[in-house]
């Protein structure tokens, strides 16, 4: 432990002696003179303009003046682990098992099933820049992310790239980053010849953007629109805030709303205030009272598309599992009663996070519990969704996400991330910016000083992995469509996965709609982690299913879903020893853990023991049969099941 402060002080020490020496460096410059300017003219002697830009949207780039066109470019031969195949029910049971790692992050493992496709990172960056341009340079039109990794303070839950909140709180480093910011984007830029590409989706996201003043915020906007073909009028661009900073600076929000933003989300997570200490996030929620502040600020801003952000699937306190409390469900009510157009519901994802030991708590019948009754709750509402997908609106034909999101999810338009850790994608490569890993500046400043391209990693994929990939993404929506997916791949979803489709088929998984998309029914979505695993690559399918422990069963699942009954009950968990109690007193807790001190077993055994189940009549099926959920609890668990497919409806009676 002393070791890891160590290092970590040094970190933080040796990207502040960096951060202020560039700055006095800036100082002593003439305002026009831009920094290192010789690195800078090297650095462009080697990274030419691409000024020609092909005509087809999709397909591989023909000929072009570029330097960096290659006329064979294609998907990467594919690796022995991803060229075999595998029997559908056994991926369908270990997705089931390991639910709580299947799901729309995607690659799985990537050191063991990703790492034979990286691109090698060469001092000039030739291979790097063939590739991106192989996979970027033909689009006619794209997406485009930018990621602002500044936070008050890092959330328990949070998975994503966020600076040590005591270097992101100092202006200066707000300063050296969005510099940086906007290098990297003028690489792209010149590699790319963006300016003849239309931008149709833009998000600022983090992080909390509204952290950085909003000077910040406006040069980007203005720096996209310099580098792209786009028309704001046509275009909702979003950006994040949270209630303290909405509250307590309207005049900030007033001013996104002046630059052309015309969507923002606010991260609300949840209105226990209690449970929101102990995640860590008391500088966001700091009462009832900065809700409703920043909701009105936010409408006087002018927004008329506003989305409200909420986490379920933490670890239930001994209220909530003695049916005393539900806080949950005050939530999603607390909410709807804020008036936004949108919701969005995200279910906790535990990897990388400092809550991950904390996973087991949590069964997959509390998850679908929960996401159950949010739905009920959110349709009396007048908000809907499609079966599976994680955003409700109550504004006819929206989607409730942003275009960017919207078209990167249902359309699989490719889209390039820009910032600290950022993500980008397109139907060849997948690619993460330094920082991912190491969460800390330097690297990626440095490297944006020098006119090279921050690129931790870049995957130039065969073409089941970008399946894979764009499948995982789709499942956001809780379906693929599939004119999208012959567009991009050139081959129809049936043909690529005709064992798949017809096992989700049969047993009522998923259906085909009128508007040619392959849709979860609400079994499905309550299968959400099974579904999804059988469109993975051969080898994460692989890793997956060779993965011990995960959650047992009472009944194995398919078995479940032949007879009619519920697939995902949970084996009643064995007695901890004394030891091991007293040794999880010790550990750092959230309010659960708190709560269940005394507890003699965890929350999946609390929560999960039931008592076995004669198989379903049809006419019970069809009446909406009570099965008891809990020994302990009052509440109890409605399965309706039609005649037409045996689908799921899971909501809670009082």
């Amino acid at each position: 432990t002393r070791t890891r402060t160590r290092t970590r002080t040094r970190t933080r020490t040796r990207t502040r002696t960096h951060i202020a020496f560039k700055m006095f460096l800036q100082r002593l410059l003439k305002p026009t003179q831009p920094l290192f300017t010789q690195t800078r003219i090297l650095a462009k002697s080697f990274s030419s303009p691409a000024r020609s830009l092909a005509s087809n949207s999709n397909a591989s780039s023909p000929t072009s003046s570029s330097p960096y066109a290659r006329d064979d470019f294609t998907w990467a031969a594919p690796t022995e682990a991803d060229q075999q195949s595998y029997p559908v029910e056994e991926v369908f049971r270990s997705g089931m098992r390991h639910h709580h790692l299947c799901n729309t992050a995607f690659p799985i493992a990537h050191q063991k099933t990703t790492r034979p496709y990286r691109v090698k990172r060469l001092r000039d960056q030739q291979a790097l820049k063939e590739t991106l341009y192989g996979a970027f340079g033909h689009l006619k039109e794209m997406g485009l992310y930018a990621h602002v990794p500044f936070c008050q303070n890092i959330c328990q839950f949070c998975e994503y790239t966020v600076v040590d909140p005591k270097v992101g709180r100092e202006r200066d480093t707000h300063t050296v980053y969005f510099d940086a910011l906007m290098d990297e984007l003028k690489m792209y830029r010149e590699l790319l010849d963006t300016k003849r590409k239309r931008l149709v989706g833009f998000d600022i996201g983090g992080g909390t953007p509204s952290m950085a003043d909003n000077s910040h915020i406006e040069r980007v906007m203005r720096e996209v629109e310099q580098s792209f073909d786009v028309d704001w009028n046509n275009l909702e661009v979003s950006i994040e805030t949270t209630p303290k900073i909405a509250a307590a600076n309207p005049e900030k929000i007033a001013g996104y709303y002046r630059m052309g933003i015309r969507r923002i989300s606010m991260g609300v997570q949840t209105t226990d205030f209690r449970q929101a200490i102990e995640l860590n996030r008391a500088d966001a929620n700091q009462g009832a009272d900065y809700l409703q502040r920043a909701v009105d600020n936010v409408r006087a801003a002018g927004f008329d598309s506003f989305n409200l952000d909420l986490m379920y699937g933490f670890p239930l306190s001994a209220r909530e599992r003695e049916g005393r409390a539900n806080p949950w469900a005050r939530t999603v009510q607390d909410a709807i009663d804020l008036g936004p157009e949108h919701i969005t519901l995200y279910r906790m994802r535990y990897k990388g996070t400092k809550m991950a030991h904390l996973s087991g708590r949590v069964d997959l019948e509390q998850v679908n519990r929960q996401e159950g009754e949010a739905r009920s709750i959110l349709s009396a509402g007048g908000f809907h969704g499609w079966p599976g997908k994680n955003t409700y609106s109550r504004v006819e034909g929206n989607s409730g996400c942003s275009d960017y999101l919207d078209l990167r999810v249902r359309r699989a338009v490719p889209y390039v991330g820009i910032g600290l850790g950022a993500q980008s994608f397109s139907h060849h490569t997948l690619q993460y910016n330094l920082g991912a890993v190491t969460k800390g500046l330097e690297q990626y400043v440095r490297s944006c000083e020098l006119g090279r391209f921050p690129i931790q990693d870049l995957y130039h994929l065969p073409r089941d992995t970008a399946i894979a990939k764009m499948c995982s993404v789709s499942f956001y929506y809780g379906g693929i469509c599939l004119q999208s997916f012959k567009d991009a791949f050139g081959i129809s979803l049936h043909e690529r996965f005709p064992a798949e489709v017809e096992f989700v088929k049969r047993h009522g998984l998923m259906e085909e709609t009128n508007d040619q998309r392959l849709q979860m029914t609400m079994l499905g979505k309550q299968c959400f982690s099974g579904v999804v695993s059988l469109f993975y690559s051969p080898s994460v399918k692989e890793h997956v299913m060779q993965l011990a422990g995960g959650e047992q069963f009472v009944e194995d699942p398919i078995s479940a879903l032949q007879a009619g009954r519920v697939p995902f009950r949970a084996q009643p968990r064995a007695e901890q020893p004394s030891s091991a109690r007293r040794r999880r007193r010790r550990m750092p807790s959230t309010s659960a853990d708190a709560a269940s001190t005394t507890s003699t077993t965890s929350t999946a055994s609390t929560t999960s023991t039931t008592t076995a189940e004669a198989p379903l009549s049809q006419a019970a099926l069809d009446a909406g049969v009570k099965i008891p959920r809990t020994r302990s609890s009052s509440q109890e668990l409605v399965f309706n099941l039609p005649n037409s497919a045996p689908t799921v409806s899971a909501a809670i009676q009082p």
